[in-house]
Order: structure tokens, then sequence, then C-alpha cells
């Protein structure tokens, strides 16, 4: 080769660079995404002391490629499922602080005397926390088998999705010049319209794709299946009008649901932290350092914004959401930064020409410096909330109180609202399925039957087509389906729920009237009041129609086999009745694991012997010795070298135990072995428990599973003794098995 490629000059000198900084920022514990960044300062053009990139334009290619692989693996990481699980508690912690965020980074920005459009970006790079600054943090403390820090990894999970809907509107916005108006409800109707096509063609057809062909699949190719997946979903999404990063993230949280979801995941791994590399050392070469020592104070003002008014925001949603005032401060002091998608957000306001370029360097050093304080922020949450319980007066922590418990009350999911809640959700889907059918039927279909029969039979032969294809889905919607029950309940509960259920039967039924008035307007010029009654005769023909409800169960039997696929007893989260937060909100009590050191003084102890029940509070409810599992181990048991023992007690329980065994405790959650779990049941008079003592119940005989406590009229009993007979009212607190402790209940 007599000529050197540019692209291989510059890949060496950052990757080279990047290999020794990263190797320091590592030795200093420091995260390598400011080693990254700190790489791409020394190699930008405005340092000369060392050897400097000779074409930015081939790195910024190879960063927009690595923005694609982050956000494939980010949806990777993420699921529907998963998102429906985080609960309502992220839900209302990210949206309090993002709307918090967006409204104070925009007063700032008018402050500082910003436009209105920097001033829009900088609220909406404000509002985004770093799960990747977090999660190190977190590894580094040794606190993720604390319960906050579920608190906050649901909470990102809910931001991660709101930085996506940012990255579409955002741009809108910028090119209207508007806060409102047609062109953003237009961009987000459209935004929602394609995420719920893309997740729904993508269920129905990747899973089954890959059953198929699993045995030919090797690593390679399904490396290369997924990454043309993933760029083609990138393409597709660009076409239609939005970012290249959306289209990635959908296809991953798409792939996520397959079972090969988690080997995809392994296989791009170093893809994505390649390339994931080369963007952050992007980001540092578009900072000036000059531009930084001139805006210092901007700069030092941002951050404080950041540091102080961002754990309040937070602490305030954790609170609205019904957690305690220590899982409030501890969370809202772990979420005090902003971090990669503020990168993004920024690059996609440079690239469109609404902020200025000198505000992308001011965001990274607020980064920076903001990355730098979390451990420390972290770390001191507990003195804080300390702090603030001594220095405020009872009068207000008891309102603070009051407070969390009544959003509890109103997080309740009442009959009504989990009727409304699945209707709506099945509609929503429903009508973009039936949607995009008439879409494809008349501006694809008819087209090409046009080459085919005479002209007056095109629209009439696309129509009965349509009205076919649409016909299962159009069925579902009149008949409710799957909420039969919950609608038979609330019709027999009192007298005055008929009403708002008759408004419902009235609403679904024109709802699909009204689809089929929408074909038959394509098919045929008619009166208004005839399109009507022909509408109501192919409504009634395809609510009679038996084969097409078979039809239906038959596409909707495939579409939740496909979502399931990587769970298969999905549904049996929901069998036990009334479960409540399987965490105990009142007392952070919660599992973790740990690995017996070979160098402890457990080893060759019994758990009798070991005494950690009255040592430490804990109680070890399952050990995990390589293949063996022991749920419930008895008191004789002896503790070997390397067994993994889940122990239950409350956040300084658990750290005393970690710090005595002098090992790290993970969250019990993350493990891939462990099946056991604490839930919450209502003894209610007809349980086959009431009246029962804790040893007549068979709980810890058959099933192995362990009563760790019981509410009863407002009390709480912790490690009630074996004589305590259940009473109806009592909420008992057990760990075991939730399967088998389903399938007992479900027997006896």
């Amino acid at each position: 080769m007599s000529h050197l490629p540019t692209l291989v000059y510059d890949l060496a000198l950052i990757l080279i660079m990047a290999g020794v900084v990263t190797l320091l920022f590592k030795k200093l514990q420091q995260p390598l995404v400011l080693g990254y960044i700190v790489v791409g300062i020394i190699a930008g053009p405005y340092i000369d002391l060392l050897p400097s990139v000779t074409d930015k334009t081939n790195i910024s290619t190879w960063a927009d490629i690595g923005v694609i692989f982050l956000l494939f693996a980010l949806g990777l990481e993420f699921s529907v499922k998963k998102l429906m699980n985080v609960g309502a508690s992220a839900f209302i912690t990210a949206f309090t602080e993002v709307i918090s965020m967006l409204i104070i980074g925009f007063i700032f920005g008018k402050i500082v005397g910003w436009g209105n459009m920097e001033s829009l970006f900088l609220g909406g790079m404000l509002s985004m926390s770093s799960t990747t600054i977090i999660i190190k943090a977190f590894d580094d403390l040794n606190v993720k088998g604390q319960k906050f820090t579920g608190v906050v990894f649901g909470t990102l999970v809910v931001e991660d999705i709101v930085a996506i809907l940012m990255m579409v509107l955002l741009p809108t916005i910028a090119v209207s010049q508007q806060f409102a108006g047609f062109e953003m409800i237009e961009s987000l109707f459209k935004l929602g319209f394609f995420m719920v096509l893309w997740f729904i063609v993508g269920i129905f057809v990747l899973p089954s794709f890959f059953k198929k062909v699993k045995p030919l699949l090797t690593d390679e190719m399904l490396l290369i299946i997924s990454l043309g997946l993933c760029l083609g979903m990138v393409v597709f999404a660009v076409q239609v009008g939005f970012s290249s990063a959306l289209g990635a993230f959908m296809m991953g949280s798409i792939l996520s649901e397959t079972l090969e979801g988690p080997k995809i995941e392994h296989l791009i791994k170093s893809l994505k932290d390649f390339f994931g590399a080369v963007f952050f050392v992007s980001v540092g070469m578009l900072v000036d350092p000059n531009i930084l020592f001139e805006y210092w104070g901007t700069i030092l003002l941002i951050t404080f914004v950041v540091l102080f008014f961002k754990p309040i925001c937070s602490a305030l949603g954790v609170l609205l959401s019904g957690q305690s005032l220590k899982i409030a401060v501890q969370s809202g002091l772990s979420l005090a930064q902003i971090g990669e998608f503020a990168f993004i957000i920024a690059s996609v306001g440079v690239s469109t020409n609404v902020i200025s370029s000198q505000i992308y360097p001011i965001i990274v050093a607020v980064s920076v410096i903001t990355t730098f304080t979390t451990p420390y922020f972290i770390r001191l949450s507990d003195m804080v909330y300390e702090k603030i319980q001594q220095n405020t007066s009872k009068e207000i922590l008891e309102k603070i109180e009051k407070v969390s418990q009544g959003t509890r009350v109103l997080n309740k999911e009442t009959d009504w609202r989990l009727l409304l809640k699945k209707t709506a959700g099945r509609d929503i889907i429903y009508c973009v399925i039936i949607f995009t059918i008439n879409a494809i039927a008349f501006r694809f279909l008819g087209p090409l039957l046009e080459n085919f029969v005479p002209e007056e039979w095109v629209k009439i032969i696309t129509g009965i087509i349509a009205l076919i294809a649409m016909a299962p889905f159009l069925r579902v919607i009149m008949l409710n389906k799957g909420n039969v029950e919950l609608f038979q309940k609330l019709w027999n509960q009192n007298y005055f729920n008929k009403g708002g259920l008759i408004s419902v039967v009235i609403f679904q039924a024109g709802l699909a009237i009204g689809f089929i008035c929408t074909v038959l307007a394509k098919m045929f010029s008619m009166s208004q009041k005839l399109e009507i009654l022909v509408a109501l005769g192919v409504f009634v023909i395809i609510g009679l129609s038996r084969h097409i409800l078979r039809s239906y169960n038959k596409i909707e039997r495939r579409f939740v086999d496909n979502l399931n696929g990587r769970n298969e007893d999905v549904d049996d989260e929901k069998t036990l009745k009334h479960s409540f937060d399987t965490h105990l909100i009142d007392r952070n009590i919660h599992m973790a694991e740990m690995v017996v050191p070979v160098n402890s003084s457990f080893i060759g102890k019994t758990l009798l012997e070991t005494n950690v029940k009255q040592n430490f509070g804990v109680t070890i409810v399952k050990i995990i010795r390589g293949s063996l599992e022991i749920d419930i181990p008895e008191a004789c048991e002896v503790v070997y070298p390397q067994d993994v023992l889940v122990v239950l007690g409350n956040d300084e329980q658990i750290a005393s135990f970690s710090s005595f065994l002098d090992v790290e405790n993970r969250k019990l959650e993350n493990s891939v072995k462990s099946d056991i779990t604490l839930e919450s049941i209502w003894i209610e008079p007809d349980s086959v428990l009431c009246g029962k003592s804790i040893l007549q119940s068979g709980l810890k005989d058959e099933v192995r599973c362990l009563v760790v406590g019981i509410e009863r009229k407002g009390k709480s009993m912790m490690s009630p003794h074996y004589t305590m007979v259940f009473e109806a009212g009592d909420l008992v607190w057990i760990v075991g098995d939730k399967q088998k402790l389903y399938a007992f209940l479900k027997k006896k």
C-alpha cells in the first residue's frame, strides 16, 4: 500500500491516545467516558501540543455510526415489559424531573440572554441524567443492593424514552420556530403511530423468523442479520422523517423481545464500545478550551442549576410517587448530573443551526463537572437525609409523609382505571393496524390492480380486500375482547356503573363503524345516510362471524407467544391477588446476593452457628451452591466457600453484613440464577390461610416459603413466631419461589 488513507492515521491516533488515557482514568477510578472526552480535546484542532486528527469529516461519520450503535444497544437493554414493570413511581419521578428542568433550563437560558430555541434546548439537555455515570457510581460505591437504586434505574428507563421523544420533537420545533402548532402535533402523532406500528410488525414477524431459522444460525450470521435489521430500520426511519437514532433504538427494543435478544446484545458489545468511544472522542474534539475560559461563569452557573435544582426536582417526583423521604433524598442526589443524551441533543441543535456552536463545549464542561460530583452526592445522601430530619419540624415531616401515603392510595389500581387503561391500549393498537391496512390497500394495492382489472372495479375490489383484512381487528374492537370479566364485574357492582359502561360500548361501536365508513366512502359515491346504513350492515356481519373471531384469535396467539418468548411465565406475575409492591415501601426491606469469600470465618459453620439474624438482622433465605439451590435453608445447613447467600433485610442491615463479609452485595433482580422473590398478599375471609397458624399453613414445609412479616391493623410484626395465626385483613410478606407459592395457593 503506497498511500495510507487519512482515516487509518486518525483512528490509530485516537485509539492509541484513548488506550493510554483510559488506563489512567481507570487507575483513578473515573468513568471511561470522561477519558474519551479528554482524548478528543487533546486530539482536536484547538491544541497543538500533540498530533491532531487530519480529517474531522471522517471522524464525524464514524461518530454518527457510534450514536446508531449506542442507541441500538440501549434498545436491546430496553423492553416494553421492562417499561411497564418500572411502575408508577418511575414515571412520576421522571416526568416531574423532566418537566421541571425543562422550565428551569428555559428560564435560566433567557436570564443569561440566550434565544428561545437555545433556552429550550438547554432545558432538554439539563433534564437528562446519565445512565452510564450512575451505574458506574453505584458499582464503585457498592450500593446496588439498596432500594433507592431500583427507583433510580426505573427513572432512567423512562428518561431514555423521553430523550428519544426530545430528539424528534426539538428539531421540529426548531424548524417551525414555534413552541406549539400543527407541525409539532403532527410530528408527535406521526411518531406515536410509527412507534406502535414498528413494534407490532416487529414482534409479529421477527421472533417467528428467528424461530424458523434458529437451526441454521451461527453467531456470525446472527450478528450480520441483526446489524442489517438495525441499519435497515435506520434508513427507513430517516426516509419517513425521523432521526437515525430513533430507528436504531426501535429495532433494538424489538429484538430485545426475541429469544436471541441477549445473544445479540453480547455480540454487538464490542462494536458498541468501539463506535461509542469514537463518538465521545468526537464530542471532545468540538470543545474549544478558549471558550471554556471565556464562558467559565456561565459554566459554573449551569453547573449550580444542575447540582441544586435537579436533586430537588427529582426528590419531589419520588415523594409524589409515594416513596419515603429517605428514598427521595437518595434518588434525587443520585440523578444530579447530565450525560450522554445531552451531547446527542446538543449535536441535533448544532446540526439544525438553531443553537450556537459555543453551547456544545459549555454543556460538555458541565457534564464533566457533574460527573465528578456524582459519587460524592450519592455518598453524602444519608447524611443529607439525617440533616433534613434534624432541622425540619415534626409537623412538616408528617405532612410530607401524608403526601407520600396519599399518592400510594391514588396510585392504587381501581377496576374502572384498569378497564379504561386496557381498552385505550387495545384501541390504539388496533386503530394503528386498521389505519395501516387502509393506507396500504388504497395507496399501493389499488394502483397495482389497475393493471389487471377494469378501472370501475379497482376501488370496489380494493375496499373489499381492505375490509376483509381489517375485519378481525374490527370484531375485537366491537366486543371489547379481553375485558369481559372486568366489564361484567363493574356492571354487577352498582347501578351507576351501567351508564359509563354503555358509553364505552357505544364508543367502541362508533369507532368500528367509522373505520368501515372511511372504506365505503372510497369504494362508492353514496349519500351519508346510505353510507351509515351499509356500514351498520357490515358491522353486524363482522360481529356475527365466528370465522373472523377465530382468525383474530390465531393472530393474537402468535403475537402473545412472540412477545412472551423470553419469559413464558410472564402472566404469572399477576397471579397473586392484591399483590403489593415487592420492596416494602416503609421499611426499605429487600433482598441481595453475597458470595462467601474463601477466607470467611463463616466457612464450615452451620447457619445456626453463624447467628446472622441476631448479629446483623438479616435472614438467609436461599443458598446457591453451583447448580444446587437451597430455598429457605435449615439451621443445620453448613456454609461453604463461594456459596451465594441470598439475604433479606433493610439497607443498613445488608450493608453491615456485606461489610463483615468484605464482599460486594448484588441486587437480587440482576441475578440470572435465583428465582426467589419477596411477595405480599392480603389474607381475605375466604382464604385457605385464614385461621391457620404459620406452622399449620404448610408454607415452609410444602413450598419452602418463609413468612417474614405481617401487617395487622396498621402495625407491622417482623419475623413473626410460627404459632401466629393468620387473620382476615392481614398483609403478609412471604419469601420464596413465586411460581411454587402460586401453585400451592391455587391447589388449596
